[in-house]
Protein backbone atom coordinates (compact mmCIF):
# COMPACT_ATOMS: atom_id res chain seq x y z
CA UNK A 1 0.00 0.00 0.00
CA UNK A 2 1.80 3.22 -0.95
CA UNK A 3 1.83 6.39 1.40
CA UNK A 4 4.99 7.51 3.18
CA UNK A 5 5.88 4.72 7.10
CA UNK A 6 7.36 6.17 9.90
CA UNK A 7 7.36 4.65 13.42
CA UNK A 8 8.20 7.37 16.42
CA UNK A 9 9.65 4.66 18.77
CA UNK A 10 12.41 3.64 21.64
CA UNK A 11 15.01 1.15 21.46
CA UNK A 12 14.38 0.61 24.99
CA UNK A 13 10.56 0.13 24.46
CA UNK A 14 9.36 -3.78 24.34
CA UNK A 15 6.09 -2.08 22.71
CA UNK A 16 8.06 -0.76 19.95
CA UNK A 17 10.58 -3.53 19.19
CA UNK A 18 7.18 -5.48 18.59
CA UNK A 19 6.09 -3.08 15.67
CA UNK A 20 9.67 -2.98 14.27
CA UNK A 21 9.53 -6.87 14.18
CA UNK A 22 6.20 -7.00 12.35
CA UNK A 23 7.18 -3.84 9.81
CA UNK A 24 10.41 -6.36 8.82
CA UNK A 25 8.04 -9.36 8.74
CA UNK A 26 5.95 -7.72 6.08
CA UNK A 27 8.72 -6.21 3.87
CA UNK A 28 7.63 -2.65 4.95
CA UNK A 29 10.36 0.05 4.32
CA UNK A 30 9.81 2.98 6.80
CA UNK A 31 11.75 5.42 8.79
CA UNK A 32 12.85 5.32 12.60
CA UNK A 33 12.34 8.41 14.48
CA UNK A 34 14.07 7.64 18.28
CA UNK A 35 12.09 9.26 21.09
CA UNK A 36 13.30 9.54 24.83
CA UNK A 37 10.80 8.53 26.84
CA UNK A 38 11.70 10.38 29.60
CA UNK A 39 11.68 13.76 27.67
CA UNK A 40 8.80 13.37 25.18
CA UNK A 41 9.07 15.73 22.15
CA UNK A 42 6.73 17.50 20.49
CA UNK A 43 6.57 15.12 17.53
CA UNK A 44 5.54 12.53 19.87
CA UNK A 45 2.92 14.70 21.48
CA UNK A 46 1.92 15.82 18.00
CA UNK A 47 1.03 12.49 17.01
CA UNK A 48 -0.40 10.55 20.11
CA UNK A 49 -2.03 13.54 22.25
CA UNK A 50 -4.00 11.12 24.17
CA UNK A 51 -1.61 8.28 25.91
CA UNK A 52 1.32 10.41 24.70
CA UNK A 53 3.29 6.99 24.79
CA UNK A 54 5.25 5.39 22.10
CA UNK A 55 4.93 3.67 19.97
CA UNK A 56 3.18 5.80 16.93
CA UNK A 57 2.91 4.34 13.27
CA UNK A 58 2.70 7.37 11.15
CA UNK A 59 1.45 5.79 7.55
CA UNK A 60 0.61 8.17 4.92
CA UNK A 61 0.30 11.26 7.99
CA UNK A 62 -2.30 9.16 9.52
CA UNK A 63 -0.93 7.92 12.83
CA UNK A 64 -2.14 4.94 14.95
CA UNK A 65 -1.11 4.49 18.59
CA UNK A 66 -0.82 1.42 20.96
CA UNK A 67 1.34 -1.48 19.73
CA UNK A 68 -1.04 -3.96 19.64
CA UNK A 69 -3.48 -1.78 17.71
CA UNK A 70 -0.84 -0.93 15.37
CA UNK A 71 -0.06 -4.89 14.65
CA UNK A 72 -3.36 -5.43 13.38
CA UNK A 73 -3.33 -2.19 11.37
CA UNK A 74 -0.17 -3.51 9.85
CA UNK A 75 -1.50 -6.90 9.11
CA UNK A 76 -4.27 -5.71 7.51
CA UNK A 77 -2.88 -2.92 5.52
CA UNK A 78 0.19 -5.15 4.33
CA UNK A 79 -1.01 -8.69 2.84
CA UNK A 80 2.19 -10.16 2.46
CA UNK A 81 2.96 -13.27 5.64
CA UNK A 82 -0.11 -13.14 7.50
CA UNK A 83 0.63 -12.32 11.43
CA UNK A 84 -3.05 -13.59 12.80
CA UNK A 85 -5.05 -16.27 11.74
CA UNK A 86 -7.26 -16.41 8.85
CA UNK A 87 -10.00 -18.68 10.67
CA UNK A 88 -12.04 -15.66 12.64
CA UNK A 89 -11.88 -17.67 16.42
CA UNK A 90 -8.37 -18.93 16.21
CA UNK A 91 -8.03 -15.11 15.30
CA UNK A 92 -10.38 -13.51 18.23
CA UNK A 93 -8.24 -16.17 20.78
CA UNK A 94 -4.72 -14.59 19.36
CA UNK A 95 -6.23 -10.87 20.62
CA UNK A 96 -7.79 -12.73 23.78
CA UNK A 97 -4.09 -14.07 24.78
CA UNK A 98 -2.26 -10.91 23.14
CA UNK A 99 -4.43 -8.82 26.12
CA UNK A 100 -4.24 -11.56 28.70
CA UNK A 101 0.13 -11.17 28.28
CA UNK A 102 -0.02 -7.50 28.31
CA UNK A 103 -2.48 -6.63 30.92
CA UNK A 104 -1.40 -9.67 33.20
CA UNK A 105 1.49 -11.36 32.85
CA UNK A 106 3.76 -8.45 31.28
CA UNK A 107 2.17 -5.88 34.41
CA UNK A 108 2.02 -8.23 36.98
CA UNK A 109 5.76 -9.68 36.34
CA UNK A 110 6.58 -5.91 36.56
CA UNK A 111 5.18 -5.08 40.05
CA UNK A 112 6.73 -7.92 41.29
CA UNK A 113 9.43 -6.71 39.67
CA UNK A 114 9.12 -2.87 41.99
CA UNK A 115 7.10 -4.28 44.97
CA UNK A 116 9.08 -5.05 48.51
CA UNK A 117 7.91 -7.69 51.36
CA UNK A 118 4.41 -9.28 51.63
CA UNK A 119 3.22 -7.40 48.52
CA UNK A 120 6.20 -8.50 46.36
CA UNK A 121 5.55 -12.48 47.12
CA UNK A 122 2.26 -11.75 46.36
CA UNK A 123 2.96 -10.45 43.20
CA UNK A 124 5.19 -13.08 41.98
CA UNK A 125 2.63 -15.70 42.77
CA UNK A 126 0.44 -13.97 40.45
CA UNK A 127 2.82 -13.32 38.27
CA UNK A 128 3.57 -17.42 37.83
CA UNK A 129 -0.46 -18.13 37.89
CA UNK A 130 -0.96 -16.03 34.56
CA UNK A 131 2.70 -17.31 32.94
CA UNK A 132 1.41 -20.70 33.64
CA UNK A 133 -1.35 -20.43 31.22
CA UNK A 134 1.20 -19.41 28.49
CA UNK A 135 3.06 -22.88 29.63
CA UNK A 136 -0.01 -24.71 28.73
CA UNK A 137 -1.04 -22.67 25.61
CA UNK A 138 3.01 -23.21 23.90
CA UNK A 139 2.84 -27.37 25.00
CA UNK A 140 2.98 -29.21 21.85
CA UNK A 141 3.72 -25.76 19.64
CA UNK A 142 6.75 -24.53 18.23
CA UNK A 143 5.42 -20.89 17.97
CA UNK A 144 2.38 -19.53 19.55
CA UNK A 145 0.95 -19.32 15.81
CA UNK A 146 0.77 -23.25 15.79
CA UNK A 147 2.68 -23.20 12.54
CA UNK A 148 6.44 -23.26 12.25
CA UNK A 149 6.73 -19.35 11.34
CA UNK A 150 5.94 -16.93 14.09
CA UNK A 151 2.59 -14.87 14.18
CA UNK A 152 0.96 -12.33 15.81
CA UNK A 153 1.31 -13.73 19.28
CA UNK A 154 4.58 -14.67 18.97
CA UNK A 155 5.16 -10.93 18.52
CA UNK A 156 3.05 -9.57 21.51
CA UNK A 157 4.59 -12.42 23.46
CA UNK A 158 8.04 -11.07 22.19
CA UNK A 159 8.13 -9.45 26.03
CA UNK A 160 9.15 -12.65 27.64
CA UNK A 161 12.54 -13.62 26.15
CA UNK A 162 13.32 -9.66 25.85
CA UNK A 163 13.36 -8.67 29.07
CA UNK A 164 11.74 -10.95 31.71
CA UNK A 165 14.85 -11.93 32.91
CA UNK A 166 16.23 -8.39 33.06
CA UNK A 167 12.78 -8.14 35.66
CA UNK A 168 14.08 -10.90 37.31
CA UNK A 169 17.36 -9.18 37.77
CA UNK A 170 16.40 -5.62 38.65
CA UNK A 171 13.77 -7.41 40.95
CA UNK A 172 15.98 -9.43 42.86
CA UNK A 173 13.23 -12.46 42.40
CA UNK A 174 12.70 -15.73 39.90
CA UNK A 175 9.55 -16.04 38.24
CA UNK A 176 9.99 -18.61 35.60
CA UNK A 177 12.73 -21.66 35.34
CA UNK A 178 13.22 -24.65 32.97
CA UNK A 179 11.41 -27.31 35.11
CA UNK A 180 8.09 -25.30 35.50
CA UNK A 181 7.94 -23.85 31.84
CA UNK A 182 10.32 -25.62 30.15
CA UNK A 183 8.17 -25.29 27.00
CA UNK A 184 7.72 -21.47 27.63
CA UNK A 185 11.78 -21.35 27.64
CA UNK A 186 12.29 -23.77 24.49
CA UNK A 187 9.39 -21.22 22.28
CA UNK A 188 11.57 -18.44 23.65
CA UNK A 189 14.90 -20.07 22.34
CA UNK A 190 13.25 -20.89 19.45
CA UNK A 191 11.84 -17.37 19.31
CA UNK A 192 15.36 -15.37 19.45
CA UNK A 193 16.89 -18.05 17.20
CA UNK A 194 15.10 -16.40 14.43
CA UNK A 195 17.72 -14.04 12.23
CA UNK A 196 14.83 -11.54 11.54
CA UNK A 197 14.02 -11.35 15.48
CA UNK A 198 17.66 -11.29 16.53
CA UNK A 199 18.47 -8.49 14.68
CA UNK A 200 16.43 -5.86 16.39
CA UNK A 201 17.37 -7.12 19.59
CA UNK A 202 17.93 -4.25 21.68
CA UNK A 203 21.59 -3.98 24.19
CA UNK A 204 20.80 -5.71 27.25
CA UNK A 205 22.61 -3.04 28.85
CA UNK A 206 20.42 -0.85 27.63
CA UNK A 207 17.00 -2.38 28.53
CA UNK A 208 18.75 -3.12 32.54
CA UNK A 209 19.53 0.46 32.72
CA UNK A 210 16.54 1.36 31.09
CA UNK A 211 14.25 -0.87 34.00
CA UNK A 212 16.45 -0.37 37.04
CA UNK A 213 15.68 3.23 36.23
CA UNK A 214 11.76 3.09 36.10
CA UNK A 215 11.72 0.52 39.08
CA UNK A 216 14.12 3.09 41.22
CA UNK A 217 11.26 5.35 40.24
CA UNK A 218 8.54 3.76 40.97
CA UNK A 219 9.57 2.63 44.40
CA UNK A 220 10.66 6.18 45.41
CA UNK A 221 6.71 7.38 44.27
CA UNK A 222 5.90 4.89 47.31
CA UNK A 223 7.91 5.84 49.52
Amino acid sequence: MAGAVKLIGSYTSLFCTRVEWALKLKGVQYEYVEDDVFNKSPLLLKHNPVHKKVPVLVHDDRPIAESLVILQYIDETWSDNNLLPQDSYQRAMAHFWAKFTEEKCLMEAFTAAWKEGEEKEKAMKSAQESLGFLEKLIQGKKFFSGEDKIGYLDLAMGWIPLCLDIMEEVGGMKLVDAEKFPSLLEWAQNFTEIPLIKERLPPRDALFNYFHKIVGLKRSIKH
